[in-house]
């Protein structure tokens, strides 16, 4: 089933293979960016709608100034990558420049983020095609759910294959957009056709008297929801080790292609709904004035659709499957931010070090899971809603983008008193000023959103990212931690004076007697095997077997007038330890290999037990020596090793040896279940067994 959904494996030495060029790099870095305008232009009318329809007047302002700031994040984050090319992106910079804690702050502030993209655009997908298909909005939580999981699934095939895949869907949403706004503005200024929304006629009455100082913190509000078409534009800095060489370069002519083409189209529509008198309300119920009706509120793109193409046109299905469809392929920069920038904070011990482990297709498969979980959580949580999740959405990419402005502006001041070629200099004082501008604004931004968006929502991001940050922190205490206690000491030898050998017997049978043979063989300075008596019958028996069989080590008995087995053999090999703590105590235990799941439960119980206990007691080496039995004889494992090693360019194999090295059987790379084998039969007591 894993090979049905995601293919071969790939050799590690192809993942030169897998780094993409720009006109793939486009689609799979920047479809989040370019899929903001479906909805920032909703949030900026919808809030408008407040104060009442005159207030969309003021929409083409937010929009412009929505572009500018955009226009100043992309032209300072091609500072960034040309900079620091290695992927740490915001991280890297505010680490760097700023320090630790600064680039954990940043981290948790985008790692929230990346979250916050895959909910806002599947749910914002969703919501653009319910608006033409009923059915998706009376499900619109499992289809939004069903859409993070096919996401998850092509993603964890591998970067190339997902960029392949959703590069046809991202031009074809840039080509719909443009052409019907071309389209309108051919209609409204060349043929001289006065088209009107479907959302025109309505009359709409204020929910709040706005005026003075209230209007103010009203724009405030709409151009925080409206600079939600920002997101995204971190993640190119972020995923430069995934574009082909020059690195640098590529990550920024996609960067500016990117600005040039969401800037395009957020003022395009904004500019469109005014011609047509859009409206967008944030609740129709309440604000149409003579009540809604029957009336169905559409998403805007889908408005503007119907209104350039006609009501039923197939142009109309078309902007709103190309508008739905990139809102769920949006999500997909998330997918290639999240699990790189995880390998990174993974590989700092910020977070586990799985995060930092290529898949089968060379995909940080652990960061894409982790991704979709969460991503998951919040969109049932908020019931797949787009007004509810953006309120959460834009706090935590603002904080990346302040930091990061602010790491590059000491960047340049550090590098600059060392430069002496004039022309360098100039080029550094002008990315400084242009990062300095950068900061000043993303910093002048973030206030706002904080300002306006705070009790709506945003403390909640606020306080994942503080979560977030207290985890990295103590994870990051534990790893330094464990490397201190794990470094080699000098003073402190690492040879034990002796060991003793323990051979734990339940019956006399051949697990058994292979457990004594395989222990002797290590030559230990003493050897013992150990039963508990729990049934003075069965004690008796396994004594007289031992005795008739005449096996050459000594069996001691352990009683246990509470018929437990665990913690009698716990105490016997402590005092084996007590009298020199140098020494150490090999356990050797007895285990059946079983061929079937359900086998399991059968036997090995106790072994596991025994195992999970002895693992904490210091100076106590644990030996699992399995014994196959016939069920898992059955299992062809020559076949089942075959597949999993088939790929392109494996070199040749054989049965007698292997062109790298010597052939390992498929029976010594079979390994043992947990707890595996031996249980009930192989932990000395027959006390499972009755």
């Amino acid at each position: 089933m894993k090979r049905l959904l995601l293919g071969r494996p790939f050799r590690s030495d192809r993942l030169q293979h897998t780094l993409l060029p720009k006109r793939i790099a486009l689609p799979v870095f920047a479809s989040d960016a370019l899929s903001s305008v479906a909805y920032a232009p909703d949030e900026i009318l919808l809030t408008l709608s407040i104060a009442g329809a005159s207030a969309y007047v003021f929409s083409p302002w937010v929009a412009l100034a929505v572009v500018v700031v955009m226009l100043t994040v992309v032209a300072s984050y091609r500072q960034n990558v040309h900079a620091y090319p290695s992927g740490g992106g915001d991280y890297e910079v505010a680490t760097v420049n700023l320090g630790p804690k600064f680039g954990i702050g940043v981290a948790s502030a985008l790692l929230v983020d990346y979250v916050l993209t895959v909910a806002v655009s599947v749910s914002s997908g969703v919501a653009n095609l319910g608006s033409v298909v009923p059915w998706v909005a009376e499900h619109k939580i499992a289809v939004a759910v069903g859409a993070v999981v096919v996401l998850t699934a092509i993603n964890l095939r591998g970067l190339r294959e997902s960029g392949t895949a959703f590069a046809i869907p991202t031009y074809g949403f840039m080509i719909v957009i443009i052409g019907m706004l071309l389209t309108g503005f051919f209609r409204i200024f060349v043929l001289g056709d006065d088209l009107q929304a479907p959302s025109a006629g309505l009359t709409i009455a204020a929910e709040h008297d706005v005026t003075g100082f209230a209007m103010v913190f009203l724009l405030l509000r709409t151009f925080s929801s409206g600079a939600a078409a920002l997101t995204g534009v971190e993640a190119i800095s972020n995923g430069v080790p995934a574009f082909k060489p020059p690195k640098s370069r590529n990550a920024a002519t996609t960067l500016l292609l990117l600005g040039t083409v969401a800037v395009t189209m957020l003022v395009g529509i904004v500019y469109l709904s005014r011609l047509t008198h859009l409206q967008f309300m944030e609740d129709p119920g309440r604000q149409i004035v003579g009540g809604a009706g029957d009336y169905v509120q559409k998403t805007v793109t889908t408005q503007l659709g119907e209104t350039v193409f006609g009501n039923g046109s197939v142009l109309l299905y078309v902007v709103a499957g190309a508008t739905a469809l990139i809102l769920f392929l949006a999500a997909n920069t998330a997918f290639n931010g999240f699990p790189v920038l995880g390998s990174i904070l993974a590989q700092d011990r910020y977070l586990p070090r799985q995060l930092h482990t290529r898949g089968d297709r060379l995909a940080f498969s652990n960061g894409i899971i982790f991704l979709a979980v969460f991503a998951i959580v919040l969109i049932v949580a908020f019931q797949a809603e787009v007004t509810r999740l953006i309120q959460l959405y834009i706090v935590g990419v603002f904080v990346s983008f302040t930091l990061s402005q602010t790491g590059m502006i000491r960047h340049w001041n550090r590098l600059l008193p060392r430069e002496r070629d004039p022309g360098a200099r100039r080029r550094m004082q002008r990315a400084r000023a242009i990062n300095t501008f950068g900061a000043f604004l993303t910093g002048t931004v973030l206030v706002i959103v904080l300002v306006t968006k705070f009790l709506l929502g945003a403390w909640i991001a606020i306080a994942a990212m503080l979560v977030i940050y207290a985890v990295m922190l103590a994870i990051r205490q534990h790893y330094d931690r464990v490397a201190r206690e794990l470094a080699p000491d000098e003073g402190r030898p690492m040879l034990p004076a002796r060991n003793h050998a323990v051979v734990l017997v339940s019956k006399v049978h051949m697990p058994t007697l292979r457990a004594v043979a395989y222990a002797q063989a290590t030559r230990p300075d003493t050897i013992t095997a150990v039963t508990v008596n729990v049934d003075d019958k069965d004690t008796r028996a396994v004594q007289a077997e031992w005795e008739r069989r005449e096996v050459p080590v000594p069996l001691t008995v352990i009683d246990s007038p509470y018929r437990e087995i665990t913690r009698p053999i716990i105490d016997f090999v402590k005092r084996v330890r007590t009298d020199s703590p140098r020494d150490v105590v090999t356990v050797f235990i007895p285990e059946y290999v079983v061929g079937h799941w359900w086998e399991n439960l059968l036997h090995n119980q106790s072994a596991l037990r025994l195992k999970g206990r002895l693992l904490f007691e210091p100076g106590v080496m644990v030996t699992s020596v399995p014994w196959q039995l016939a069920s898992s004889q059955t299992r062809n494992l020559d076949r089942l090793d075959a597949t999993l090693i088939r790929g392109p360019a494996r070199g040749p194999r054989n049965r007698g040896g292997h062109k790298h090295g010597p052939m390992v059987t498929p029976e010594a790379t079979e390994p043992t279940s947990p707890g595996a084998p031996g249980g009930d039969e192989t932990a000395p007591a027959p006390a499972d067994r009755a």
